[in-house]
């Protein structure tokens, strides 16, 4: 995999630190990413799951009424 080198502000990188419980800058940094790209998943991954019944009932005919 491709690497990339960025330049952060120390105290957002100290803080992203701290919340992570990691010692190493860019493990830190990594850790926050990978869960902000899991998330966006799995919210994906919901909203899709939801669509699907509604998907489901569109595309059934009208019941008759009367």
């Amino acid at each position: 995999m491709a690497k990339v080198n960025i330049s952060l502000d120390a105290e957002l990188v100290v803080e992203v630190m701290v919340l992570a419980g990691v010692g190493s800058p860019q493990d830190a940094v990594e850790a926050v990413v990978r869960d902000y790209i899991a998330r966006g998943h799995r919210t994906e991954a919901r909203i899709q799951s939801q669509d699907e019944p509604r998907r489901a009932a569109d595309g059934l005919p009208p019941l008759p009424e009367g």
